[in-house]
C-alpha cells in the first residue's frame, strides 16, 4: 500500500513557491507522487490560500497554471461543513490548522507533512517534515 501524505499549506507553498532552502525535499516527496509510489493530498482551502500568496509575487495566471500542474498528481480533501464544525470544535489553537488536521483525517491520510509540526501536537496522525519523511522511507 502507498503512504497517503497530507501536505499542510506550508508545504505546498514551498513546493509552488519554489522557496529555499525547502523546496528540494517537497520536489522530491512531488516526484514520487508523480512516479506513483505516494499519494498526495491537500485540503481545497490550500489552493485559495497559495493562490492569494504566490499572485503577491507572480503573474496570477502563471500561479494558476502551476496550480493546474500540481493538481495532476494531488487529490483535494473537500472542506465541508462537518469538517468546519470539527475544526470551530476542535483543540487546535490555530483554527486553520484544525481544519488542515480534519481534512487529513478525512482523507484517510497516513502521514501529515508539514513544516509546524509543534502545531499538530494533538495528531493522531504521524506529523513528520519533507525531511523527515523521505528519511523514514529510506528505513522502511
Amino acid at each position: 500500500m502507498k503512504d497517503k501524505l497530507f501536505l499542510d499549506t506550508n508545504v505546498m507553498l514551498d513546493l509552488l513557491g519554489e522557496r529555499l532552502p525547502f523546496y528540494d525535499s517537497v520536489a522530491k516527496i512531488a516526484t514520487l507522487a508523480d512516479k506513483g509510489k505516494v499519494k498526495l493530498i491537500v485540503s481545497a482551502l490550500s489552493y485559495s490560500t497559495v493562490f492569494y500568496l504566490l499572485s503577491k509575487f507572480e503573474d496570477s495566471e502563471i500561479v494558476k497554471e502551476k496550480l493546474r500542474k500540481f493538481k495532476v498528481i494531488c487529490d483535494t480533501s473537500d472542506l465541508t461543513d462537518m469538517i468546519i464544525d470539527k475544526g470551530l470544535s476542535s483543540k487546535f489553537s490555530d483554527f486553520e490548522d484544525g481544519l488542515q488536521y480534519h481534512c487529513a483525517l478525512k482523507a484517510d491520510a497516513n502521514f501529515m507533512i508539514t513544516r509546524n509540526g509543534k502545531d499538530f501536537i494533538e495528531s493522531e496522525i504521524p506529523v513528520m517534515t519533507p525531511d523527515e519523511y523521505l528519511i523514514s522511507m529510506k528505513d522502511r
